[in-house]
């Protein structure tokens, strides 16, 4: 990941590598911060590393090593003294080239695009799920560059509007058909004809107009406010939404019969703490897009220390909060070098999180990690082995994280 002439990405099996600076280990890293023979890495039912004595030292999600082999999780960022890299578990399948709208060599952002392939060529709706920010408007637009229509794009936010503006901006109406209806108005289905509808925040829809979404996806006719008869028009719907649809119709403010049909295809974009292998190729992105026809300056340097507490953080509004930092990192005055140590360029707004506690975690996530041991758990297992040294090594962890539990349950324990 870092520095980015680097960059690369390499396979690893269940054989015991050794990274460093000699081109005999099996992976070799031609940096001079790097010792010969840093770091090893092995399996154990799943992969540890463990400093070889390296002069610089290696951490695992801004944890320094000491001398117990440490197990790495899905998203584990390792950083070996100043090359910061990042593992991940599983394989990407077939897919295009990064795009646009899916950038990153993240195992994450590659089933993405193999998602997107595989349903941009079938007009059957598609539902994009995903948090705030994490780009869904983007995988629509691919969506629909992808399937070739020739009709346009056109997007409307059901948040945005209110429920007497919902359905004639969908629909259409007829003049005189309501009051202030001075002239008529197509509506954005017959609007987006031969092409894409992407109807963003779909959970928003008021519940007594998704009868009507449901009868305009299935029968492809739309009913314009005011008029007798209803129109025929050929639109694929792509949705989005932040929400849980499932749980909203289990609590009876969504239909079950129109949640099935616009999730004919479910996409879902993972948040950005799932693709820190793409936390950087981002920022270069939303910067380039940002400095187009501004007087904005280039990012700053960043050390090692200031890139592994980025693609730590936890990112709560994803690209946005991202966006929000290249903003900060670019404007004029910024410092031409950010470093963690100095606190610069707001990093300290995008803190790292401890191993194993990640807030905000999905469950698959959560399921890789090991847990936190509990007050009891820690206790009994210091009683039985006896030393922080001891109990560090059964529970796969350094012995300062030792020291934050015994800390955070307020214990003492004396050797």
């Amino acid at each position: 990941m870092y520095p980015l002439e680097l960059a690369a990405v390499h396979p690893l099996t269940h054989q015991t590598t050794v990274f460093g600076r000699s081109p005999d280990t099996g992976v070799a890293i031609a940096h001079p911060s790097v010792s010969r023979a840093h770091l090893e890495l092995s399996w154990d039912g799943a992969h540890r590393v463990k400093d070889l004595d390296s002069k610089h030292g290696t951490s695992v999600d801004g944890l320094e090593l000491d001398d117990a082999p440490v197990n790495l999780n899905d998203g584990s960022v390792v950083r070996l003294a100043d090359v910061v890299m990042v593992y991940e578990a599983g394989r990407v399948g077939a897919s295009a080239a990064p795009t646009e709208a899916v950038p990153g060599v993240s195992v994450m952002a590659g089933l993405l695009r193999a998602q997107v392939e595989r349903a941009a060529t079938d007009l059957a709706p598609a539902l994009i799920l995903g948090e705030t920010g994490t780009g869904k408007e983007m995988v629509a637009a691919e969506l629909h560059r992808l399937s070739r229509r020739k009709g346009p794009l056109l997007a409307i936010n059901c948040a945005a509007l209110s429920p007497q503006l919902v359905e004639s901006q969908l629909f259409g109406h007829l003049k005189g058909a309501f009051t202030g209806a001075d002239q008529a108005h197509q509506g954005l289905f017959r609007a987006a004809n031969g092409g894409t509808l992407f109807l963003d925040e779909v959970g928003e829809l008021p519940l007594e107009l998704q009868p009507k979404l449901l009868r305009a996806i299935q029968q492809h006719e739309v009913m314009p406010v005011g008029a007798t008869q209803a129109v025929k028009v050929d639109v694929r719907v792509v949705s989005a939404t932040n929400r849980s649809l499932s749980v909203d119709v289990e609590g009876g403010r969504f239909r079950r019969d129109l949640f099935a049909r616009l999730g004919l295809w479910q996409l879902t974009v993972p948040p950005l703490r799932e693709r820190r292998a793409d936390v950087l190729t981002y920022m270069t992105k939303l910067h380039g897009k940002w400095r187009a026809g501004t007087s904005g300056a280039p990012l700053p340097k960043l050390d090692a220390e200031a890139v592994e507490a980025l693609l730590l953080a936890p990112w709560p509004e994803n690209l946005r909060t991202l966006d929000r930092l290249v903003h900060e990192l670019g404007a004029p005055g910024a410092p031409a070098r950010v470093t963690r140590a100095a606190r610069g360029g707001g990093l300290d707004a995008a803190p790292a999180r401890a191993r194993g506690a990640a807030a905000g975690a999905s469950p698959a996530e959560r399921k890789a990690r090991r847990p936190s041991p509990s007050k009891e758990e820690l206790l009994a297992a210091l009683k039985e082995h006896k030393s922080v040294r001891a109990t560090a090594k059964h529970f796969g962890r350094e012995r300062r994280q030792i020291y934050r539990w015994l800390e955070a349950y307020e214990l003492e324990w004396k050797e």
